[in-house]
């Protein structure tokens, strides 16, 4: 492991580079791979537990929701770690192990409950508790000279999860078809162990930042604390945060205040997660219902097939005697979600965001992750249609989904991959990670939202069909207005947080 980074010279003193750091590689490269063996296991889920475990579709929707309400709960664990105690570079290495472990229990439990809930649970602990660090970790990689790269790398970073999840949910669902379960489970398995691999290999190149234990900072939640028991000592028009002056220093109090103005701005969000993880689980038991589409089909000599069976299949539906096709299904239909994604990132950031600043149009991250919330409502009310039609006693084509697919997936690009910047940049250093993971953290409550939901209405309202997608489009218009009016009150930090608190002043980016 090198040594922590020494401190910048004066900004003024440091050249601009242009270029990613070569360490940006390695973190981007497990990344992928990380998000291959997540998703590849999440392709096949949902099914699993219709078909081999016989759950019933509610159930199954709640579980799958739960077990993501997990993953994206326990980054506030790994972030602990990771900046109180180990630093981010070791608490990604330890924890990849667990979640190793988690697609080996998969894998040898086959048609076992308990074998699902114990390697669900080791799965979350594992890629929740690397989420944090990682998206955290790449960023720290970028000093002094490199911050104007942060939305580049950003940008290349979530096309890197969606380049792995592109592949994962064509792949997976064929080698479940051709190979069973076990190894539609181990595949994902050998994947994160190669990520944990090419993460290690980087290992010589990397920036750390050391935890805030060693830096004798304060944890945020301390800081909070005591302003919060101490509020009535503040001057009048003081943020609640300055009460706690009398005991932490100017950087730490202003640290702390940052963190709260933006998780008030994060009250909204669960709501679009609630939406978007939706097609890991009814918009895959809505397609179920839709007729499969045969892409392309051939037949193969008897020769290549002997000798290429093995990969043939892993790409393709064998059939009877010789032939083999590849039939769109409502599990690889998943995989048009990241496609869109590797496709639209580069379209909007290179084209469309730039004609509409020549437009006069600013497409500031807010901006960009309000038209986000908004498109995904759309999404749910064509979702809602499509049902319509179906509860109609009409067949549809899985094709059908392209439409909300696309909605959804624009509405992602300009919501997630702006919030990972946005939350980022508006983060105290040392506290990137207790920020990345509350960011995550918004997912967690929205995938819980989706589960009691299920429940409820599953018990109580017994809504169905069209009537399910139109609720959530409806939530969704509701709760975008709300970050509308939030947003508009929200003073953006610019990306030279460390100078202005080394300045003693307090910056006023967070106020609301």
């Amino acid at each position: 492991m090198s040594t922590p980074a020494t401190t910048s010279p004066a900004p003024a003193a440091v050249a601009r580079q242009d270029k990613l750091p070569p360490q940006t590689y390695f973190i981007v490269g497990n990344e992928a791979c990380e998000r291959f063996s997540f998703y590849g296991m999440n392709a096949i889920l949902t099914l699993y537990m219709t078909k081999m475990l016989v759950m019933s579709r509610a159930d199954a929707t709640e579980i799958s929701h739960l077990f993501k309400a997990a993953v994206y709960f326990l980054p506030l664990m790994g972030a602990w770690l990771a900046d109180r105690w180990l630093g981010r570079y070791r608490t990604i290495l330890i924890i990849s192990l667990f979640y190793c472990l988690g697609h080996g229990v998969l894998a040898v439990s086959e048609g076992s409950r308990m074998g699902l809930y114990a390697g669900l649970f080791l799965i979350a602990v594992g890629s929740g508790g690397i989420k944090p660090c990682v998206s955290a970790f790449v960023g720290d990689q970028f000093g002094a000279g490199r911050t104007h790269l942060l939305a580049r790398v950003y940008g290349l970073f979530y096309w890197s999860i969606n380049f792995g999840s592109f592949f994962a949910f064509g792949l997976i669902p064929t080698i479940r078809e051709n190979h069973g379960y076990s190894w539609a489970f181990g595949v994902p398995g050998i994947a994160m162990g190669v990520a944990t691999l090419v993460f290690w290999l980087g290992r010589k190149y990397y920036v750390h930042v050391p935890p805030s234990r060693q830096q004798g900072r304060a944890g945020v939640t301390k800081i909070w604390w005591h302003a919060w028991c101490n509020r009535r000592s503040r001057q009048p028009g003081q943020h609640w945060t300055e009460a706690a002056r009398s005991r932490f220093t100017v950087e730490e109090v202003a640290g702390a205040r940052a963190v709260a103005g933006i998780l008030v701005l994060f009250i909204p969000l669960p709501v679009f997660w609630a939406l978007f993880d939706q097609t890991n689980s009814t918009w895959v038991l809505q397609g179920d219902n839709m007729r499969p589409e045969v892409l392309f089909s051939f037949h193969v000599p008897a020769l290549v097939k002997a000798w290429c069976s093995p990969f043939l299949g892993l790409l393709l539906t064998a059939g009877e005697g010789t032939l083999y096709s590849f039939t769109l299904n409502s599990e690889r239909m998943q995989s048009l979600n990241p496609l869109l994604v590797m496709i639209m990132i580069p379209v909007f950031t290179m084209w469309l965001y730039p004609l509409l600043s020549r437009l006069g149009l600013r497409v500031s991250p807010l901006r960009r992750m309000s038209v986000g919330m908004l498109l995904a409502a759309v999404s749910f009310a064509a979702c809602g249609w499509i049902q319509a039609q179906m509860d109609g006693g009409q067949s549809k084509s899985i094709l059908w989904q392209v439409l909300p697919y696309v909605l959804l997936t624009a509405g992602e690009v300009l919501f997630s991959a702006t919030g990972l910047e946005f939350a980022f940049s508006q983060a105290p250093k040392h506290m990137r990670s207790t920020i990345m993971s509350f960011w995550l953290l918004t997912t967690a409550i929205g995938n819980f939202l989706v589960a009691a939901l299920t429940n409820l209405n599953d018990k109580v309202f017994k809504l169905h069909g069209a009537a399910t997608f139109y609720l959530y489009a409806g939530l969704m218009v509701a709760v975008g207005i709300l970050f509308i009016f939030l947003a508009v009150r929200y003073h953006e930090r610019n990306h030279a947080v460390e100078q202005e608190l080394a300045g003693g002043a307090i910056p006023d980016g967070e106020r609301l």
